[in-house]
């Protein structure tokens, strides 16, 4: 993946250029050809391929159209909004706080029914206590140099979204690494609170929770970068820069996909529980 967002977003839209120009060249029409078809100059058709020009969805449905295959429209009509607005730098997200932050989302996760959340490196958001989850938030804080450290007020935040697992109809699905257990965000009498409530929540009917062993069986599957599937409609991924939405039904595809293979591998009920017991003992 480019390190860059900007080279990132570029990427993604030229990809959507290669597409549309290979299903140009599939139906055999030219250049001039499919703009007539599309009722639009041939220089509209040439800035698109070249992705000089970002296509709109009515744009994109005139595309398929013309060269035959309507039925890929809204694939690529997808995979163009992410590029979009593939990244969106965690610098502007908080711009306004990390109290704010944790009510950007809130809408999203109303929506969910089912969440579906891997975690190579800290406790899921969803699971954490007030306390951990200030201490998270206030690393992120000094981390990022932000002129006002609300971690406090965010982590107050972050739990009340939490409270969304308690509501009916949800289901979520967590699937965490044994490190996670292991490392140490704050001071043993948080960490213990903290790995003793992912006992209390994994015994929840509507929670699944999973820890990967250290000593599992062959893997099938490496660590991977921590990730969020809300319903089968969107995959959010968290990097160091950015953070990534991805919308496209063929890449949300692959994040479940992976997920199930992570899932295959966790151990859950009484071997993951004494998982968490061992790390608490470690404490």
């Amino acid at each position: 993946m480019p390190t860059s967002p900007s080279s990132s977003a570029q990427a993604a839209r030229e990809a959507v250029a290669r597409r549309l120009h290979g299903l140009r060249k599939e139906a055999g029409l030219t250049v001039a050809e499919l703009a007539a078809r599309c009722g639009w100059h041939h220089a509209k058709s040439s800035r698109i391929e070249n992705a000089r020009t970002a296509p709109a969805p009515k744009d994109i449905r005139a595309w398929t159209d013309a060269c035959g295959v309507p039925y890929q429209a809204d694939d690529l009509i997808s995979q163009s909004l992410q590029a979009e607005s593939l990244y969106t730098e965690w610098r502007h997200q908080m711009r306004s706080g990390l109290k704010e932050l944790q009510g950007s989302s809130a809408k999203l996760f109303r929506e969910t029914r089912l969440f579906r959340v891997y975690s190579s490196t800290l406790v899921p958001g969803l699971l954490q206590t007030e306390g951990y989850a200030a201490a998270v938030l206030g690393i992120v804080a000094r981390f990022r140099e932000l002129p006002v450290d609300d971690s406090a007020e965010a982590a107050r935040a972050r739990v009340e979204r939490s409270r969304v697992l308690h509501e009916p109809g949800r289901r979520a699905v967590f699937v965490i690494e044994e490190s996670v257990l292991h490392h140490r965000i704050s001071d043993a009498d948080t960490m213990a609170a903290q790995l003793g409530y992912l006992m209390t929540a994994g015994a929840l009917p509507q929670v699944s929770l999973g820890i990967i062993p250290f000593a599992g069986e062959t893997r099938t599957m490496g660590a991977k970068e921590t990730f969020h599937v809300f319903d089968d409609k969107l995959a959010s991924v968290e990097l160091v820069s950015a953070h990534v939405k991805i919308t496209q039904p063929s890449e949300t595809a692959l994040y479940l996909k992976a997920f199930e293979h992570l899932r295959s591998m966790a151990v859950y009920g009484a071997e993951a529980r004494t998982l968490i017991l061992r790390a608490i003992e470690a404490l």
